[in-house]
């Protein structure tokens, strides 16, 4: 029935919209505005020294708090009508269209209501790196390539892979792709940390049960006015590129490494087709990777003097094939029975919950 359809569609968007009103109520977004408004609209306020940033806050949050009043109230009127017109499918096939469209703006809202930090909407760089364990986490390695890549293709999100070492036997020992697109870093940045893999090794031929780890790193990307690198602190190998690329792959030694000598940060390219191209787009990497380090060891002093620590943990998520079906994210324990469907892509409810649990950790 049409009239169960549309309940389980406002059943399912119940839980966005308490995450949004949760939300909006811990960051004062509402409160805000109300300050900002009386001084937008004061005869004198062409005077003050800061209106330009005025201005651009209060436009801001003008739009955020108009679409949040909006879905609020759209909301609780589509559950009353729903309850309303149980009885008439003319009039419930009238107003489908619309509950349709509201529970998309919701899950809209809801995503760039967390997704409102300064750099979330910045290009970014993920980088996978196989644990210990030879060709086990290499392999795992190589899954992990393939769910960011079809995440990517999900989301709307184009890639390209700048760097890609294959394993010895299988799988890869490390990638880096650069991402692009709406939002790319803010969707991504809480996949940093390690991923572990329990399953039936397909390399063990007595079958036994393995675990592999992975690391995975993830960086905005940066302009190159923000940093300055001493050229005397880079070690610059050059290396034949690996992989698949035509002709020319592996006829010069166009891939570059970089070694950052004072952090021992290293970085490499082999996606572009000379050697210039890719230091270029290595040390915009290594100049990213350093102003994040920067920004950690920031956050660690401010940290140190307020005396207070949030501390996630390194071991994020947890897929687990054998002996049952489980992925587990072990900041929001918030878990998925269906593995396949995670290893395919499908990161946006584990994405979405820690977004929420580090926006709630910051206004608490």
């Amino acid at each position: 029935m049409l009239f169960d359809e549309l309940q389980e569609k406002l059943r399912n968007a119940e839980a966005d919209v308490s995450a949004i009103r949760s939300f909006w109520l811990q960051t004062k977004l509402g409160e805000k505005f109300t300050e900002l408004d009386p001084k937008v609209n004061d005869p004198d306020f062409w005077k003050h020294p800061e209106r330009d940033a005025i201005l651009t806050e209060h436009r801001k949050l003008k739009v955020m708090v108009e679409d949040y009043q909006a879905i609020d109230k759209n909301y609780n009127d589509f559950v009353e009508l729903l309850e309303i017109f149980k009885n008439s499918e003319s009039e419930l096939a009238n107003i489908a269209p619309d509950i349709a469209k509201l529970c998309s703006r919701i899950a809209h809202f809801k995503l760039n209501l967390l997704l409102s930090e300064e750099n979330d909407a910045i290009n970014c760089y993920l980088s996978i790196n196989a644990g210990a364990g030879g060709t086990e986490s290499q392999d795992w390695a190589q899954m992990l390539l393939r769910m960011y890549l079809r995440f990517c293709e999900r989301e709307n999100l184009n890639v390209s892979v700048l760097d890609c070492q294959s394993g010895e036997a299988a799988g890869i020992k490390s990638a880096t792709l650069y991402i692009r697109g709406t939002n790319a870093f803010g969707l991504l940045k809480t996949e940093n940390g390690i991923h572990r893999l329990v399953r039936i090794s397909p390399y063990d031929a007595n079958k036994r049960r393995h675990t592999s780890f992975a690391g995975v790193t993830v960086i905005h990307e940066t302009e190159d006015e923000k940093i300055d690198i001493n050229e005397t602190d880079l070690k610059i190998d050059t290396f034949r590129a690996g992989g698949a690329g035509g002709q020319h792959v592996n006829k010069t030694e166009s891939a570059i490494r970089i070694t950052h000598l004072p952090s021992g940060i290293v970085v490499q390219c082999q996606n572009e087709r000379s050697q210039g191209q890719n230091k270029q787009v290595a040390l915009k990497m290594l100049k990213a990777r350093l102003i994040q380090k920067q920004e950690e060891e920031k956050r660690a002093r401010e940290e140190a003097r307020e005396k207070k620590k949030i501390e996630w943990g390194s071991q994020i998520r947890s897929y687990v094939l054998h002996p049952y079906k489980m992925v587990k994210d072990h900041r929001t324990d918030l878990e998925s029975p269906r593995p396949d469907d995670v290893l395919d892509g499908d990161l946006m409810p584990f994405i979405q919950k820690t977004l929420l649990a580090i926006a709630e950790a910051k206004n608490t």
